[in-house]
């Protein structure tokens, strides 16, 4: 099973530049590094998706804007 740092999704998030629904946020991540990908955190581990985006919501780590959320540079830890 595919294991992916959650830092790699606010990456793809910061160079898309998109402002994104949940759902939409989602389906691209779901795209791009494929259904059976997992994702971990510094504190979470065995993600799904939907999970992280959850996740990463409850940390603080998106940023409501209208139409959907962001994520900024500064909001991710830096390791």
């Amino acid at each position: 099973m595919n294991q992916i740092h959650g830092h790699e999704v606010l990456k793809m998030m910061l160079e898309s530049g998109k402002t994104y629904t949940k759902p939409g946020l989602v389906a691209e991540i779901i795209a791009k590094f494929g259904p059976e990908a997992r994702f971990h955190t510094c504190s979470a581990e065995n993600l799904t998706a939907a999970e992280l985006v959850a996740f990463l919501d409850s940390k603080g780590k998106l940023v409501a804007q209208p139409g959907g959320v962001q994520t900024s540079a500064d909001l991710m830890c830096g390791h």
